[in-house]
């Protein structure tokens, strides 16, 4: 990614102490996720670009290892990218993944621009991770 690329979209990324934006995405076809449903447990809002890319299998995998220590803390772990939720069930169950991947879909990477994650140029969101505290601040 150019340099000019990275420092405007670094600019724009939600910094420490902020609330977390909102948001209800498809995690299955008939099932969503809310943010503030999760209200009173940590999460982990672990933004990723493409489901099926090796690069993203290998990050999915060590997440789905270290899974139980996140639990041990009552800290909830949500893959989200830009693929639809026929997409990640698949992936989740060809990789077998045990938490949830959700979709960031329609509009397409919505929840990724308002973390100042989204790469515009390739339309997918960056690999980032956001750790949000019991109150929703990250």
């Amino acid at each position: 990614m150019p340099e000019r690329e990275t420092r405007s979209h670094a600019s724009q990324l939600l910094g420490p102490g902020t609330r977390a934006p909102e948001f209800e995405l498809h995690s299955t076809p008939d099932q969503t996720v809310s943010l503030s449903e999760l209200r009173g447990r940590s999460v982990i809002l672990a933004f990723y670009p493409a489901d099926w890319s090796p690069v993203c299998g290998d990050q999915m995998a060590l997440y789905n290892q270290v899974l139980p220590l996140f639990r041990e803390h009552d800290a909830e772990l949500l893959g989200i990218s830009v693929d639809g939720a026929w997409c990640h069930q698949a992936y989740a169950k060809a990789n077998q993944l045990h938490f949830p991947l959700i979709a960031d879909f329609h509009p397409k990477g919505e929840i990724a621009r308002s973390y100042g994650v989204y790469r515009e140029s390739e339309g997918v969101a960056d690999r980032a991770l956001f750790i949000l505290d019991k109150t929703g601040h990250i």
